[in-house]
């Protein structure tokens, strides 16, 4: 039986709430990002009408302004978003159980079991659609496929407000034409690499064998020649408010370009501690580390390594960040946002097989004193208690990953 899947996406989320809680500024270019004085506030979300103008999420609300100068900057409001995507998402839960956030303002659903009861999946799209518009007062754009790759490219390919249905009769026509860096995880530094071979639209993508790719690209190859073939098979998992935590992670856009390695260790230790303490907070020791950067080209750049144990210790998830950060990253520009997210969990009361080579008692003062600080902070606040390397700069250095709601994406894998 041939899967029936949709993509949901709220258009333009944090501006179309925003827009909706304001009035008095729908008809107006519309952005939601930081405060303009504290540079955590890039452009976030705008308005149909501040796209016009050529606003575009991810720039720097400065240069934003010189393309719009009438444009109304709104700072983010996460709890309310947070509860228009909960209202959207009990929407979902009336035509299946099976719906996977991807984000705060978009999910998938499997409603191949729905099909006697709601109708086929065209059906049950434009009913979404309707009914958030009527219920919520917001748009959403929803994809119909039999993947989730092709369902989110459907998605995307009507803004906003549209059903966009792909199928095995159609997607050659509708999807094989377009950019290669359209679908979904084909980022900046893949589309050099793809462009650079001769590679430019998804059905060129498709049309090359899949060793060829793997030569190229590694286990990545594989993935790069069945999302474009429509391939995947990849199950939408089901919905569980309280499901497994797969990974903990904060990102920022730094208040100035990081341009040497000691803006970046102090960023790092900053994150770090938001990481670890919520580690400790949900009783979790990781193995595993992944570390992204953005340069001020908007150009990101992810990496992963492991842990040699366990760990949820601030200082050790920082200085494998740094290293890690060192090792890969080459300084051709400055960086303007970073993040580090810790996954691959085990709890916390995990036994530890100590070596001649580390010293253990160390890590168990470092565990008791990471978990004395957390006391304090939750007491009286986050900035009671600062590391002595992160006064040089406080402008640079006193945020609140944890608090501010700065949590690195969920990933498709």
């Amino acid at each position: 039986m041939e899967r029936v899947i949709l993509h949901s996406d709220c258009n333009s989320f944090y501006a179309s709430v925003e827009c909706l809680y304001h009035p008095e500024i729908r008809n107006k270019p519309v952005a939601v990002g930081g405060e303009p004085e504290h540079r955590h506030g890039i452009i976030l979300t705008k308005n149909g009408i501040a796209k016009k103008y050529g606003v575009k999420t991810g720039e720097p609300l400065w240069k934003a302004k010189q393309k719009c100068p009438d444009l109304v900057i709104i700072p983010p409001n996460y709890p309310l978003y947070q509860r228009f995507s909960e209202m959207a998402r009990k929407i979902y839960l009336e035509y299946t159980d099976k719906v996977e956030p991807f984000g705060i303002d978009e999910s998938w659903l499997d409603v191949t079991g729905s099909a006697k009861i709601y109708g086929d999946g065209e059906k049950i799209a434009r009913e979404i659609n309707r009914r958030v518009k009527e219920e919520l007062g917001i748009t959403v754009s929803v994809g119909v496929s039999w993947n989730k790759i092709f369902a989110k490219f459907g998605s995307d390919y009507k803004k906003p407000d549209a059903v966009t249905v792909i199928t095995k009769e159609n997607y050659k026509e509708i999807i094989w034409p377009q950019p290669v860096e359209d679908l979904l995880y084909v980022g900046p530094a893949t589309k050099r690499k793809l462009n650079g071979i001769g590679i430019h639209t998804i059905g060129e993508l498709a049309a090359i064998k899949p060793e060829y790719l793997r030569a190229k690209f590694g286990k990545w190859g594989d993935v790069l020649h069945d999302f474009s073939n429509g391939l995947d098979i990849t199950p939408v998992a089901e919905y569980d408010s309280t499901r497994a935590v797969k990974s903990i992670g904060n990102s920022t856009t730094t208040i100035r370009d990081l341009k040497t390695e000691e803006d970046v260790k102090m960023v790092l230790f900053v994150l770090a501690e938001s990481v670890g303490r919520r580690m400790r907070e949900q009783g979790f020791k990781g193995r595993e580390l992944s570390v992204a950067v953005r340069d001020n080209e908007l150009c990101t750049i992810a990496k992963q390594c492991k842990f040699e144990k366990f760990t949820n210790i601030s200082s050790e998830i920082a200085e494998k960040a740094f290293w890690l950060f060192r090792k890969f990253y080459s300084w051709y520009r400055p960086i303007r946002s970073i993040g580090i997210s810790v996954s691959d969990f085990a709890h916390d009361n995990i036994p530890t097989q100590t070596d001649l080579f580390c010293d253990e008692r160390q890590r168990i003062r470092m565990e008791r004193l990471d978990s004395a600080v957390d006391v304090l902070k939750r007491r009286f606040g986050n900035y009671c208690v600062q590391r002595a390397s992160l006064l040089k700069e406080p402008t640079l250095t006193r945020f609140n990953p944890k608090d501010e709601n700065t949590i690195h994406p969920i990933g498709y894998f």
